[in-house]
């Protein structure tokens, strides 16, 4: 059991001692809601973590790669990441583009 306990000295005119008088108070449900408090803080700072994590289903085109955002209009794949998530982009180019797209320049090294 948690408890919390105040005592004092009960005192004649004198100074000398009569008694003592004490109070020990259950703080069981107290220190309860306390943990339960501090949990659900825990809880709500993990949630705000992830609210920019992107979930669930997302419609994209499956010739241009645009994906259409919530109010019905088609975004491209690297604006709504951006918006939608921490991800920061960076371009460059896969080996298969280079070749179909600029096959008089050797990008790669081999």
């Amino acid at each position: 059991m948690d408890c919390q306990i105040s005592a004092t000295v009960r005192r004649s005119m004198d100074g000398s001692i009569e008694g003592y008088q004490g109070i020990i108070r259950d703080t069981t449900e107290m220190k309860q809601k306390d943990l339960e408090k501090e949990r659900l803080i825990a809880d709500l700072q993990k949630a705000l973590a992830e609210v920019k994590k992107l979930s669930g289903l997302l419609p994209i085109c499956m010739h241009c790669k645009k994906i259409r955002d919530d109010q019905g209009y088609w975004k491209q794949m690297e604006e709504y990441l951006a918006k939608h998530s921490e991800a920061q982009f960076s371009h460059s180019i896969c080996r298969e583009c280079a070749e179909k797209y600029y096959p008089d320049i050797d990008i790669f090294d081999e």
